[in-house]
């Protein structure tokens, strides 16, 4: 166990060459830390080489107790990782990690919390009204852009002035989350939200000292940099308190997006492609809150004959017997 924090620098290292936020390299240092603890508290302490399956599934045990299924899985998926690199490294010959089963998780288990179009107009009308002339654009544009094409965090803060094509009206995404960049159409409102804020970004960054052409980044601070994932988060926040909106996340926005469109008869692929996942399993649990399709059938049930005709007979009768 003597070399096992450089073991885990030097995994880190070959995730961050890969392309991994640093948020996701930070979750792999916590929870590789977590499981270092626990085995240099273990007596006898073991040796790295010995660690087999018995140790990993006594701490798995611990690390899940009072946990959601989905902790754990994330807990495993990080160890399966670390075991592949270990067997790379030649310390383990095979990782035990490989055949051990994590519990299974639904797609459509967590209905996504969706904002609804009161919400969204409120924190429309709250985002106009700020104090900071610059900060009123670029909330609006802030908005619009995660409601209007669902962009996660990351990709929303890493997104630069060059990924936007106002002459075709898309934007282009990094891959860095799914290892695909994809290009996505943008609704004309939000379109016209992003041209009026790049107009007063630029003009923020001249009255700074500063060229227009020296940031790369689109959405940009009261300091003329880059306006990071947390900061995003805060602002949305602090917005959220203004219109009274308790607990409101970047992601909800996503969850609204899909959810939205799907209710307006747009495709599963569709959406699949504009939200970038991978599996369209992930995009059909929105299904669960927004399905036009399930209520189009319900509406060409023969009960609804049934009882159309029962109707009629009972307002003859009724007729009838005013008559």
């Amino acid at each position: 166990m003597r070399n096992w924090d450089r073991l885990v620098d030097e995994y880190l290292g070959q995730c961050q060459a890969r392309g991994l936020a640093p948020e996701t390299l930070a979750n792999l240092r916590r929870e590789l830390d977590r499981l270092g603890c626990w085995l240099k508290n273990r007596r006898p302490r073991p040796e790295l080489e010995a660690v087999g399956a018995e140790l990993l599934i006594a701490y798995l045990r611990i690390r899940g107790a009072y946990k959601a299924k989905a902790t754990l899985a994330g807990s495993m998926s990080v160890l399966r990782g670390w075991g592949a690199f270990l067997v790379q490294r030649g310390i383990w010959a095979e990782s035990p990690l490989r055949w051990m089963q994590g519990p299974k998780l639904r797609a459509d288990a967590r209905v996504p919390r969706r904002l609804s179009s009161a919400v969204l107009k409120d924190l429309w009308e709250h985002a106009a009204k700020g104090r900071q002339k610059y900060h009123r654009y670029l909330w609006l544009a802030a908005l619009s852009l995660l409601y209007g094409t669902g962009l996660r965090r990351g990709e929303l803060a890493r997104l630069n002035v060059a990924d936007w094509s106002s002459q075709e009206g898309t934007l282009r995404i990094d891959g860095q989350k799914t290892g695909r960049q994809r290009q996505v159409a943008v609704p004309a409102l939000t379109a016209r939200c992003l041209e009026t804020y790049l107009t007063h970004r630029q003009n923020h960054l001249e009255a700074l000292g500063r060229s227009a052409s020296s940031e790369a980044a689109l959405l940009v601070n009261k300091d003329g940099a880059r306006l990071s994932g947390f900061a995003l988060s805060r602002g949305l926040r602090r917005l959220g308190r203004q219109a009274g909106v308790e607990k409101l996340t970047l992601h909800q926005f996503r969850h609204s997006c899909a959810s939205d469109l799907l209710e307006q008869g747009t495709h599963l692929p569709e959406v699949q492609r504009l939200l970038g996942h991978q599996c369209v399993a992930t995009t059909v649990r929105y299904l669960q809150i927004a399905d036009p399709q399930r209520h189009a059938a319900v509406k060409l049930h023969p009960i609804n004959s049934i009882l159309a005709a029962q109707g009629a007979a009972a307002e003859a009768l009724s007729m009838g017997g005013r008559a």
